[in-house]
């Protein structure tokens, strides 16, 4: 029972670890006031953490859905934080909940169609994290109603000045961030994690 308990309190251990791993490698929920531009920083900070966070699970648990597991305790995490804001009298659309848990299934499907095998883990599900998660939440920002409106209408108290929307300018928001965000996260997520894996079997 020692044993049992030892190896369930580690996973647990390492899953609060990754959590907080993915909360610190910056925007991790989108705010409707600054959503578009936030949406380059979240694609590749989360599309990476979000493997390497995984890997960092599996290596020390081999336990298959770790990425799922991972992404659906990130998800009820937002939804606290989203209704921490709702509590506070902003309206339910401004914050929008990210999207971790399909492209984490992506992952773990090709943990367990490689029957298991970390390496093509990290080069077949890290790139289907990088590709299919600023996808997912593209579309997802694209349900808000009016993130320019919401954007002018509540601003965050804690929102620097060089923060602050000065006119609506719709190319910005709009055009460039969803292709840089999904190359850069594609093309980023799998070096870091092939890297961080290499580290440990140093």
């Amino acid at each position: 029972w020692l044993r049992r308990t030892t190896h369930y309190l580690f996973i647990v251990v390492v899953a609060v670890n990754s959590t907080l791993l993915t909360i610190n490698a910056g925007d991790y929920i989108f705010y409707t006031d600054w959503a578009w531009t936030s949406f380059v920083v979240f694609s590749i900070s989360q599309s990476t953490m979000l493997v390497v966070g995984a890997i960092y699970y599996m290596l020390f648990t081999g336990v298959p859905g770790t990425a799922t597991y991972y992404a659906t305790i990130m998800t009820i995490y937002t939804w606290v934080a989203k209704g921490a804001w709702f509590a506070l009298g902003y309206p339910y659309d401004f914050i929008v909940v990210p999207v971790w848990i399909p492209s984490a299934m992506l992952f773990d499907l090709s943990y367990w169609a490689t029957k298991r095998n970390k390496h093509a883990a990290i080069l077949i599900g890290g790139t289907l994290v990088g590709m299919s998660l600023p996808v997912f939440n593209m579309i997802n920002l694209l349900l808000v109603k009016d993130p320019l409106e919401m954007a002018f209408k509540y601003p965050r108290p804690t929102l620097p000045p060089y923060m602050t929307p000065i006119e609506p300018q719709v190319g910005k928001f709009y055009n460039s961030p969803v292709a840089l965000g999904a190359g850069a996260g594609a093309v980023l997520s799998v070096p870091i994690a092939a890297l961080g894996a290499k580290l440990n079997t140093w």
